[in-house]
C-alpha cells in the first residue's frame, strides 16, 4: 500500500471514529434528557441518605411521614444553589415549627467539602449526601438547583428547576404546611 493510500485510510478511520463518537454521545445525551423528572401529583420516590450535619440517615417515607418536605438538589460548585441556601436557612426555623422539613441533597464528591460549606454558612436544616447520584436519578434531576415540594401525604405538590427567591420559596413552603398546622 502506498503512503498516499495509508494516509487516506488513516484520515477516513479518524473521521469515522469521530462521527461514531458523536452519534453515541448524542444518543446517550438524548436518553438522559428524555427521562422525565418526577411530576406534580406523583408519589415522591422514597430514599434513605446519611446526614452530613446530623446523626444517622434520613428516610423520606418513614422519618418525614406526615410532614411537608422540601427536597432540594444542590452542590457547592453550583452558584445559583449557593445563592438560595441563605433563604432556606432564614425560613427553616419558622417552617419546621409548622411541620415542614427542608432536606438538601448534596451531589458533591466529598463530605468534607459539604461540611466546610455547612460550617461556613451556619446551616441547620438537614443536609444529606447523594454521592452516587441515585436519588438525583430517581427524581429525574439533571440540572441544579432543583427543588421538590412534597405534601404531607407524600405526593409532589410542585417541582421547581432553578434558583428560588425568598418570596417564591416562602410561597411554596406555605403550600405544603400540614392542615393540622394551618
Amino acid at each position: 500500500m502506498s503512503n498516499k493510500k495509508k494516509k487516506r485510510f488513516i484520515f477516513r478511520s479518524i473521521v469515522l471514529a469521530i462521527l461514531l463518537g458523536a452519534v453515541v454521545f448524542a444518543l446517550v445525551s438524548n436518553f438522559m434528557k428524555d427521562k422525565e423528572a418526577v411530576a406534580d401529583g406523583d408519589q415522591a420516590p422514597p430514599f434513605e441518605l446519611e446526614q452530613v450535619n446530623g446523626e444517622g440517615a434520613i428516610h423520606l417515607s418513614e422519618d418525614l411521614k406526615g410532614k411537608g418536605v422540601m427536597v432540594n438538589f444542590w452542590a457547592t460548585y453550583c452558584d445559583p444553589c449557593k445563592e438560595e441556601m441563605p433563604y432556606m436557612q432564614k425560613l427553616y426555623p419558622e417552617y419546621k415549627e409548622k411541620g415542614v422539613e427542608i432536606v438538601a441533597v448534596s451531589l458533591d464528591a466529598t463530605k468534607l467539602r459539604i461540611r466546610n460549606w455547612i460550617d461556613k454558612n451556619h446551616l441547620t436544616f438537614p443536609i444529606v449526601h447523594d454521592k452516587n447520584g441515585t436519588v438525583m436519578e430517581a427524581y429525574g434531576v439533571f440540572d441544579l438547583p432543583a427543588s421538590f415540594f412534597i405534601n404531607p401525604d407524600g405526593t409532589v405538590e410542585r417541582q421547581v428547576l432553578g434558583a428560588l427567591t425568598l418570596d417564591r420559596l416562602e410561597g411554596y413552603l406555605n403550600e405544603i404546611v400540614p392542615e393540622s398546622e394551618k
